[in-house]
């Protein structure tokens, strides 16, 4: 059976900015049986980014930027991970045991990384190939969502910029997030940006593209209007920064990940 691993939103190239959106989507190809999982689990966090599908096709809609989301979950395998990263393909999460990942050998996992993982990076990296040849290096910018608690703990963060070494999109985003003063905006919380052979390193960092991860808290975008309202925020802050010439180089930043050794 086939199983598509991309969706777009069609936009223009030259508009200086791809939108990706890695765990978009909690769908399981059917003989993948919800990998053993009972239905209410894949409707968790585990399963995919909650409300980021529609946070993209609505900022994508709004900014006229083209956007590459994947179809799916993140349990089948994980797009935003290295190849070589050991929670490629999750055994346990979050609590929940996953068994139809518990013998996932390495013949299975290669191949998911076939059926998945390699179509969703390849069209991320022509998107980007695709907005170079229009004839400005694009801006990266990648859309995420996390768990309004954690282990109990409330996050107080409404919205949070990841980033590595390159401040050039992360800092104006930052700052442009904080001016209304309505809201909680997180620097590299409640994770650190850095994280080698992710998406954004392998299609951004590493060819010196001006980038940010944005993480939204997933009780704020649950539902349509929510997700409406921050998408257009996220295009508000994207059209306070947008002119900056710097975003438009190529301008390699040193990354602060370590290549994890396999």
């Amino acid at each position: 059976m086939s199983h598509p691993a991309v969706a777009f939103v069609p936009g223009d190239p030259a508009c200086g900015l791809v939108i990706l959106c890695d765990h978009a989507s909690n769908a399981i190809p059917p003989e993948y049986d919800r990998l053993g999982l009972p239905e209410g689990e894949l409707r968790r966090h585990i399963a995919y980014d909650i409300g980021a599908q529609a946070v993209t096709r609505e900022l994508a809609r709004l900014t006229g930027a083209p956007a590459v989301m994947s179809t799916f979950s993140r349990l089948v395998i994980d797009p935003n991970r290295g190849p070589d990263d050991p929670t490629l393909v999750m055994k346990l999460s979050d609590g929940a045991v996953v068994p139809g990942n518990a013998r996932a050998d390495a013949a299975e996992v290669e191949r998911r990384m076939a059926r998945f993982y390699r179509p969703y990076d390849r069209a991320v990296g022509e998107a980007v190939e695709a907005a170079v040849a229009a004839g400005r290096p694009p801006c990266i910018l990648s859309i995420h969502s996390f768990t309004p608690y954690w282990k109990g703990v409330a996050r107080p963060w409404h919205v949070t910029v990841l980033w590595d070494a390159d401040p050039r999109l992360p800092l104006p985003l930052l700052a442009a997030l904080v001016a209304p003063g309505d809201v909680v905006v997180g620097d590299n919380e409640p994770y650190d940006g850095a994280l080698a052979g992710d998406t954004v390193n392998r299609h951004a960092t590493r060819r010196g593209l001006a980038n940010a991860l944005i993480e939204v808290r997933q009780d704020l975008i649950a539902d349509e209007a929510g997700a409406l309202a921050w998408a257009r925020r996220l295009a508000d802050a994207w059209s306070a920064v947008r002119d900056d010439p710097a975003l438009a180089r190529v301008e390699p930043h040193p990354s602060r990940t370590t290549p994890r050794r396999r």
